[in-house]
């Protein structure tokens, strides 16, 4: 991060760290990272302070320090936390801020399981190799506020999980203005993180696009960013014939939700264009998709969600690099007025479009906002998007699929991926893939058939990219989860949400991939 970090508005937020020695921290429930092979060296008197069952689990082989293994015993002496939930870590010299985050987030959900709502987090491991001491704080304290994510906000009674009622980052003593401002940093990513999360998580009957677009207006108002909801009127006034061709079928109006952030004294250039797809709900549309796994089309916003809450925390954490944000969004339904297979479409750009699957929607709402951000000043593009089912084929739901060019704008992306948490692969994007999506009656189709699927995809994109640096991120695979894992409930993940962010705050990293 170096001279880039900015300090959050400290005085929205309520105490946060706790800078005390670990044996003076006060909570209920105290996570301690455990390394492969931990002696505890840097943590006299711990074994002592649970009656020596530490050394005697660890005898036992149930403590190991295998990589999100959790070990839970009382405090009986000594230390002032009541009980010390220890959380394999793996091997100390491989200890980075991934794992840092998934440590935190795994002791914090784990807590609130077992109905515990005082939790502290130990930054433990600030020393080692593999990452610099700020890094893991920021890291850690990510993973502290992922955990603390709400899902159940439409149930009655009881929620699975409790509602921390404090919650803390202990540095064990440690207060240096650099790691408070790494702290800081990280809670602000994590927190808007969530805000995506929640996005994503709505229903589709309460989150319509016009509601999606009314709460990120007050969201961005309230955090100091410039903003706009296009309506229809004024998204036809535009051309954008893309977006409305979708949005056709639905009884629910589009929008274009459009973000700007100007730092005072930032250069005229570059300017970032982030690009998100907001479709609140995805039926297929008359090429509609199989019912089995439908109800999970209420994320198919979640890059359009990834792509506010970034924009959040660029105003929150002051980036220095002008950015604007162009989310269109809409449902695809099947209707009476919805575009059918064989109908042509023409965008803002010029550019027509023969439509062969109307379930290869969320491309022709990019291509419109991938032409506006242009037009509104953009000079490096990134757009986000659950776009296609053949990427999660390609890459499963490890990895997120990463499409661009020139090669140091992608390098650039993959490289602060690493240390955000987003793993991103490479994908071609060749104009050679452009011949399956040639058209007899338009400039392109908007599907060139399963082969290379989401290559072809994002092919169709680098259409609306002009001549411009341009990335593309295919979310498909993980901005969504069943799987619940120790670091991780079930549902939206907030994908990419923070290296979106890390781009305005490290443009140094991509400002030569012009």
């Amino acid at each position: 991060m170096g001279d880039n970090r900015r300090m959050p508005h400290a005085a929205e937020r309520p105490p946060f760290i706790d800078a005390l020695p670990l044996d003076r921290v006060e909570a209920e429930w105290l996570v301690l990272p455990v390394f492969d092979g931990d002696d505890f060296a840097d943590l006299p008197g711990l074994d002592a302070a649970t009656g020596g069952e530490i050394l005697r689990a660890s005898s036992r082989r149930e403590i190991t320090g295998k990589p999100f293994e959790l070990f839970v015993t009382p405090v009986t002496a000594g230390w002032r936390a009541r009980r010390l939930a220890l959380v394999g870590a793996g091997p100390r010299a491989e200890f980075g801020a991934d794992l840092a985050r998934r440590i935190a987030t795994t002791g914090v959900l784990a807590a609130r399981q077992r109905r515990v709502d005082h939790v502290a987090v130990a930054l433990r491991g600030g020393e080692l190799p593999a990452a610099s001491p700020e890094r893991l704080a920021q890291s850690a304290a990510e993973g502290v506020v992922l955990g603390q994510v709400e899902t159940g906000r439409h149930k009655n009674g009881v929620p699975e999980l409790v509602r921390l009622t404090d919650v803390r980052l202990a540095t064990n003593g440690r207060s240096e203005a650099t790691l408070t401002t790494a702290i800081e940093q990280g809670r602000v990513l994590a927190e808007r993180t969530n805000f995506a999360r929640d996005l994503a998580n709505e229903p589709a009957n309460v989150l319509t696009p016009n509601v999606m677009a009314e709460r990120a207006r007050a969201a961005a108002a309230s955090a100091g960013l410039a903003v706009e909801v296009l309506d229809e009127e004024r998204i036809e006034a535009l051309g954008m014939g893309l977006l409305l061709g979708v949005a056709r079928g639905s009884a629910e109006p589009p929008r274009v939700l459009v973000l700007r952030h100007d730092p005072a004294g930032a250069p005229e250039s570059p300017v970032l264009g982030l690009v998100g797809k907001g479709i609140t709900f995805d039926t297929g549309g008359i090429s509609i998709k199989p019912a089995d796994g439908m109800d999970r089309m209420k994320a198919d916003m979640a890059g359009g969600a990834a792509v506010i809450a970034a924009m959040l925390a660029i105003a929150d954490l002051r980036a220095p690099t002008r950015v604007v944000a162009v989310v269109p969004m809409t449902e695809n339904m099947p209707g009476g007025r919805a575009v059918k297979p064989g109908d042509v479409l023409r965008g803002a750009s010029g550019k027509t479009v023969e439509v062969l699957n109307t379930d290869a929607e969320g491309r022709l709402i990019l291509g419109d906002g991938l032409w506006y951000a242009q037009q509104l000043g953009a000079t490096h593009l990134v757009d986000v998007a659950t776009l296609t089912g053949a990427c999660v084929v390609a890459l499963g739901k490890l990895n997120t699929g990463l499409f661009g060019r020139p090669d140091e704008f992608v390098s650039a992306a993959r490289g602060l991926g690493a240390v955000t948490g987003d793993r991103l692969w490479p994908m071609p994007s060749t104009d050679d893939y452009f011949e399956a999506l040639k058209s007899d009656v338009a400039d392109m189709t908007n599907t060139g058939g399963r082969p290379g699927g989401a290559v072809t995809a994002a092919v169709f994109l680098k259409q609306f990219a002009g001549e411009l640096p341009w990335l593309h991120l295919d979310v498909a695979g993980t901005a969504w989860t069943d799987d619940a894992k120790p670091w991780q409930v079930r549902g939206a993940t907030g994908a990419v949400t923070r290296l979106l962010a890390e781009l305005a705050l490290q443009p140094e990293a991509w400002t030569k991939a012009r």
